[in-house]
């Protein structure tokens, strides 16, 4: 069987993450005995990356890049190509930083385990799979004792959600760290924006849009030999149990900015979406619209299509009393403006400092929590970010209002039994191919709301 995925089938993980307001949050308690998350600070932090795509390959090349040393150690994908192309790129000018030997390359759904298995407590796991899989990781990686990266999105339904929370609060117990790739909450540039408006510089703010319009996500056709999980897997943005739609793992960063600068969740959502111009052979939507609101009764408006043709904008739009602002993933250089046209006479603020990488930036901040034994765990707004995409998901698939205790409380499980998928296996239900031809797509009205 071939376990390689068709070339070119790279999903379309964009490039511009974001980052998050600072996580440490304060020195922990040190006194002489090393605590199972702690690494002394002269000491080598071994690393395993598990998920060796494009992402995990720039999340591992950011971990090499911190201060201190430290080692790539592992590496674990259910595509050998995957690896043998990520060591290739990784290694490139940072040969004495990489010790992969045939043996630490793991290859199968199991490999995560081998890999994690592979560090000492205290070591750091980079955890960048398709999100279906995040909350079985992040669960083994805790129970092991290592410190955790994990890409986003962190879950794609409720179930998981509740699954990493759980294991967010074991992590802080066992004086763990874990960072999570909303990179937007470490850009410098944003972060100056949000403070000068939680400082009233608009005023208060009544509506937010979270946007992400652009041209269509690429899916591969399947290779001859590539068994089913393996096709869907190369193609896992395109397959609802695997990236939990476009709507959760395309539009959390700039839904995150938005309930950040809110400093608030929502309490319900309704929205529509549906499948009108493509035609590949799989789930996606090609085009959604939820409507949040929050409980003093402001709302968020998260749009996103990824269409030909069309209008395209990438970006978060901020109303408030006083004025507005542009800013969010896609936007670098955010900007305030008095009143509510975004003109260069109106410009009331942009950043003006020194520019920094949001990438390695939160990479930096990890490693340092580690070496000095801080306090970091970025579970918690991690997950309720994803639950926030999660809900609008259910509501546009739906057609329903829901709130946010019941997706919280919601047992919609997009892929049950996950943990012992077999690679030779079939699909989960709800992906699985139909005797027409195609996949289930779902349907608003028909399906069911939680």
């Amino acid at each position: 069987m071939d376990t390689n995925p068709p070339s070119g089938s790279v999903s379309n993980r964009r490039q511009f993450l974001k980052t998050s307001g600072v996580a440490l949050a304060g020195a922990a308690v040190v006194g002489g005995l090393v605590r199972p998350g702690y690494c002394a600070e002269n000491s080598t932090i071994k690393v395993a990356l598990v998920g060796c795509g494009g992402r995990g390959s720039g999340a591992a090349a950011q971990a090499l890049s911190t201060a201190g040393p430290v080692k790539l150690w592992a590496m674990a994908d259910v595509f050998e190509n995957r690896i043998r192309n990520s060591l290739k790129n990784i290694t490139a000018g940072r040969e004495q930083s990489v010790d992969v030997p045939a043996e630490r390359q793991f290859v199968g759904l199991d490999g995560y385990r081998k890999a994690i298995d592979s560090l000492d407590q205290g070591d750091l796991v980079l955890l960048a799979t398709p999100p279906a899989f995040r909350p079985i990781h992040l669960d083994y990686a805790v129970d092991k004792g290592v410190n955790v990266f994990m890409e986003k999105s962190f879950a794609v339904d409720p179930p998981g959600i509740r699954r990493v929370l759980a294991a967010g609060q074991r992590a802080a117990q066992k004086n763990l760290k874990i960072a999570g790739g909303l990179m937007s909450r470490h850009s410098v540039p944003l972060m100056e924006a949000v403070k000068q408006i939680h400082g009233g510089a608009i005023g208060d703010v009544i509506t937010a849009w979270a946007y992400r319009m652009h041209g269509p996500v690429g899916f591969s056709v399947r290779q001859p030999g590539m068994n089913e999980i393996a096709h869907q897997i190369a193609n896992y943005s395109c397959f609802t149990w695997l990236n939990g739609s476009f709507l959760v793992d395309w539009l959390i960063h700039n839904i995150d900015v938005c309930c950040w600068v809110k400093n608030a969740w929502p309490v319900s959502v309704q929205g529509m979406g549906g499948r009108q111009v493509r035609r590949d052979p799989d789930q996606l939507f090609d085009h959604y619209g939820a409507e949040y609101t929050f409980a003093d009764g402001t709302r968020m408006m998260a749009q996103g299509r990824h269409i030909n043709n069309c209008w395209d904008f990438f970006g978060d739009v901020l109303h408030g009393t006083k004025g507005s602002a542009v800013l969010g993933e896609g936007q670098p250089k955010p900007r305030l403006f008095k009143g509510h046209n975004p003109t260069s006479e109106n410009l009331l603020w942009s950043y003006r400092g020194i520019e920094s990488d949001q990438y390695q930036r939160e990479h930096d901040l990890l490693f340092d929590a580690i070496r000095n034994d801080r306090l970091y765990n970025e579970t918690d707004r991690c997950a309720k970010s994803c639950l926030t995409a999660i809900m609008g998901r259910m509501a546009c698939e739906s057609g329903k209002q829901i709130t946010w205790d019941e997706a919280m409380a919601s047992n919609q499980e997009l892929a049950p039994g996950l943990d012992t998928l077999a690679w030779d296996g079939p699909a989960p239900a709800s992906a699985r191919p139909l005797p027409e031809g195609g996949y289930p797509i779902a349907v608003p009205g028909q399906m069911p709301a939680v």
